[in-house]
């Protein structure tokens, strides 16, 4: 086992952070001009904004799990390599449309650019089952998220920077050149380790293999139970994401504008955990990061639903965004961990769709929720979730991974 800091000598691991460093650029470039390009357009026409968000998430929906197959299929690297490929081609062909007048194509860079991350997200996960040993995912894994959190904070900024000082159509460009940048570097990561079991002549059908998948999943116990917790994390953070102004008017007392000065201790305590995951994430078992992420998370969304001082209420945001790396690393770890390689696309295509479609059931609901109930009580409900997790993932704590064979042989 490496230590976090001897994994940044790894040039694999290094290549894929800076793959991932261009793609976040022109993730959040494209993302923020869009949406301030059409608020521009439509004068802040709630339809229109809408629709960005239906373009992003739609694809994750139909999309996902045929991606996930196809993973299994092809050769990751160069996967992945063509998907940034195709996503910076569909930038340019959304520019060429936007120099004819027609400003509706901003949509079709989102929509090209979901639709294609679905194939790239699982071939990204076996090349790190290929390439990194499994006792070192933690650690990478929460490099990675440390660089999201990251951009969750800049991304905004670097965005919105771009597009009122350049415009839309330059904007469109600097996207499709990030996506070039982040398909060059990854030209750098090895070849696929034995590429001729990619073109075996007989595969069986897709939805043979599909069902392989789901059936996977469920005989796996561990992957149901990590994929039941995922859910559960999932509609707990759907219950609470449209609420936080709520906390500042009605639990705080204070006026809307000062939600933005929560958002500074949640983003510090992601990028602060993140650091620190990464640099225990190699003595730490994923089991007890999950756990004690879940935990915590669970604990501080109560009190955050409770919470009338400010000072604890930006202390529990600090906390529970802290805390947040250690959920994700701790999950996606263990999922690689119980997954064989030839099923890892699958497996990725069947969880990213429980994760999100928890979430967005859940932000349907929890206004009427909170309107019916308490605010108070929504925040409980969202931490009994995460609780219920906990519950779910607690056996993981007492079972040593099994080393058994594929369920199929």
């Amino acid at each position: 086992m490496a230590s976090s800091f001897q994994l940044l000598r790894n040039g694999f691991v290094r290549t894929i952070f800076i793959s991932n460093l261009f793609s976040q650029c022109g993730i959040w470039i494209r993302n923020f001009a869009i949406l301030l390009y059409i608020m521009d357009r439509t004068n802040g026409d709630a339809f229109a904004v809408s629709m960005i968000s239906i373009a992003e998430y739609a694809p994750i929906f139909i999309f996902s799990f045929v991606g996930g197959v196809f993973a299994d299929r092809w050769r990751p690297k160069r996967t992945m390599v063509w998907c940034e490929y195709l996503s910076a081609f569909s930038v340019l062909i959304v520019f060429l449309i936007l120099e004819t007048g027609s400003w509706k194509a901003v949509f079709l860079a989102t929509l090209c650019s979901s639709i294609l991350s679905q194939f790239a997200g699982p071939s990204g996960m076996k090349l790190f089952k290929d390439h990194i040993q499994e006792e070192d995912a933690p650690a990478c894994m929460s490099l990675l998220q440390t660089l999201n959190s990251l951009f969750m904070i800049i991304g905004p900024i670097l965005g919105t920077f771009v597009y009122q000082q350049l415009g839309i159509k330059p904007s469109i460009l600097l996207t499709g050149l990030s996506f070039l940048l982040s398909a060059f570097a990854m030209l750098f990561v090895p070849a696929d380790p034995d590429s001729s079991k990619h073109r075996t002549a007989e595969q069986p059908s897709i939805f043979h293999e599909m069902a392989d998948g789901f059936r996977y999943v469920w005989y796996r116990r561990e992957l149901f139970r990590l994929s039941l917790c995922f859910t559960f994390v999932g509609l707990g953070v759907g219950l609470i994401t449209p609420l936080s102004i709520f906390l500042v008017t009605e639990r705080l007392e204070l006026s809307a504008q000062f939600l933005q000065w929560l958002t500074i201790p949640y983003g510090l305590g992601e990028i602060i955990g993140g650091l620190v995951i990464f640099m225990i994430a190699a003595k730490v078992a994923p089991q007890r990061l999950l756990m004690t992420g879940l935990a915590v998370n669970g604990a501080g969304i109560l009190l955050l639903g409770l919470s009338s001082q400010l000072w604890l209420t930006m202390l529990l945001q600090f906390f529970i965004a802290f805390l947040q790396p250690a959920i994700f690393v701790g999950n996606i770890s263990l999922v690689m961990q119980q997954t064989e390689q030839s099923y890892i696309g699958r497996v990725t295509g069947i969880r990213t769709p429980l994760m999100t479609g928890s979430m967005l059931l859940m932000m349907s609901v929890s206004g009427t929720l909170k309107n019916t109930l308490s605010l108070a009580s929504v925040y409980s409900m969202a931490a009994f979730c995460f609780m219920l997790g906990i519950l779910i993932v607690m056996p993981l704590l007492k079972r040593k991974r099994s080393q058994t064979a594929s369920f199929l042989g």
